[in-house]
This record gives C-alpha cells, structure tokens and sequence, in this order.
C-alpha cells in the first residue's frame, strides 16, 4: 500500500502547515487513515520503495488555523507541550506531532499528550521533554554582560531552538532594558528595545571580536569569578554533583567559568 511523505520546513510554522496540508492532502487523495501519511523536515538521503513524497510551501495563515483549532479544542498546555516538541532537534519530531494532533482532534482529549502508551504521543513527549529541559537550565545559566554603549549582550549555544520562547521570559523581567541574546548554534539573534517588542532576526553578519564590555562589567566579571572561587570549600568539592546540577556544555557562556 503507498505511503506518503509531506516534507516541510523545521519550523513551527513549516510544521503546522505540514499539519494542515495533510489534511488536505487526505481529504483530496480519498486516503482512509492518517497512518499512511507523514511528516519530515527535510528529505531522505534514501526514499523508501512505494513512497511519494512532496515538498510543502510554509503558508503562516495555514499555520495560524491549525493554531487556532488546538488551542480552542485542546487547551494552551496542551500547545505549549507541542510548540516545545516543534522547536525540538529531534528529526521524527514533525511526524510524531502531526499523528498526536490528529489523535487529540479525533479523541477530543485535551490530555493528549498524557497518553504515552501511543507511540506518537511518547515520541512527541520525548521531543518536548528535552527542549523544555534545555529552556529552564538557559533561564538559570543565562548571563548577561554590559556593552560599552550600555546594551545587555548574552550567548547561548542550544541543542533545541528554544530562542523563541527564552526571549519573551527576559522580557518580561528586563522591560526597561536593550538587550541581545545571541543563538550561535542557530545564528538568530534576539532582539529587544527599551519597552518595546521583541523580535528574532537571522543573516546578520556579525563579529564576536568586535564586542567592547564596559569597564565596570570588566570589573564586576573579575570580581564576580573571586567571589566563586573564594566561596568554595576544597573539602567538599565534588566534581560529579556539580555537572548533574550545571552540565559541562553551558559553562563556556557563563561568567563564572
């Protein structure tokens, strides 16, 4: 029996209108069951044999109606669980989100992805699980350093992009203030004015060589790193305690280090 493969962008607006097309794309085809269609972000380096695939155009108004139907009929958690699997580095993520969504709308269960005796549901929760992990290790190990010209500057190097969702917690805290987190795995940087939006912007050529902190960050870094070595015990240092509690891969971002 054919299968097909809808390949779309690795976004969550390439995602969702992977959703909606495929939809459509069962409704126009007269295909009996969602379980012969699938979701990729990017193609196979080696095509199954009686598989066809096609390649989806992002469209942000098709990706704002399947927003909307999840949220109405499945609840903000429910999204937010998925948006997290979205923005996930795993590359089954597109497929695993697209069967748990139809799950949930067939079943009407806003509980969907509680439901990890299905196997896209486990799938979805294992996407979702790490990046949200990742995002509340950032939102504690994150560190800001004064510019010369007076601008916040932060960097990260996430596995999942998780920028999107980093940006509006700072906000939220810093609303008086211009800052720059920078994603170097994803290259995009986040961007916020003084009481104003922020926003995402990708492509910019930028030289980290170039960055000027001001003297008193120079000096609040100095004395900040005394601080954390005068503070420890040598008695009591214990190596593998402190990588479970801070991984090794976020403390070349962190001042302290």
């Amino acid at each position: 029996m054919e299968e097909y493969v809808l390949i779309c962008e690795d976004s969550i607006e390439g995602i969702l209108t992977g959703v909606y097309e495929a939809y459509q794309f069962k409704k126009r085809k007269g295909i009996e069951s969602h379980d012969r269609i699938h979701l990729a972000i990017k193609e196979p380096d080696i095509q199954r044999l009686f598989t066809q695939y096609e390649f989806v155009r992002t469209d942000h108004e098709k990706a704002d109606k399947v927003t909307d139907t999840m949220v109405r009929q499945l609840g903000d958690e429910t999204w937010y669980r998925i948006s997290m699997a979205m923005v996930s580095c795993f590359e089954d993520k597109a497929d695993a989100v697209y069967h748990t969504i139809v799950l949930g709308l067939k079943q009407k269960d806003s509980n969907i992805t509680n439901r990890l005796q299905e196997d896209c549901v486990q799938r979805t929760f294992k996407c979702a699980r790490a990046a949200d992990n990742e995002l509340c290790h950032l939102k504690q190990f994150l560190r800001f350093s004064e510019l010369q010209n007076g601008m916040l500057y932060a960097k990260i190097d996430a596995k999942h992009h998780v920028l999107p969702f980093l940006m509006p917690h700072f906000a939220d805290r810093l609303p008086a203030d211009n800052f720059v987190i920078y994603d170097e795995n994803t290259q995009i940087f986040g961007l916020h004015a003084s009481f104003k939006k922020w926003y995402l912007m990708q492509g910019a050529a930028f030289d980290e060589d170039s960055i000027v902190y001001s003297a008193v960050e120079e000096a609040y870094q100095k004395l900040f790193r005394r601080f954390c070595e005068s503070i420890a015990i040598e008695a009591r240092i214990n190596p593998k305690l402190q990588m479970n509690m801070l991984p090794l891969r976020f403390r070349p971002n962190m001042t302290e280090f």
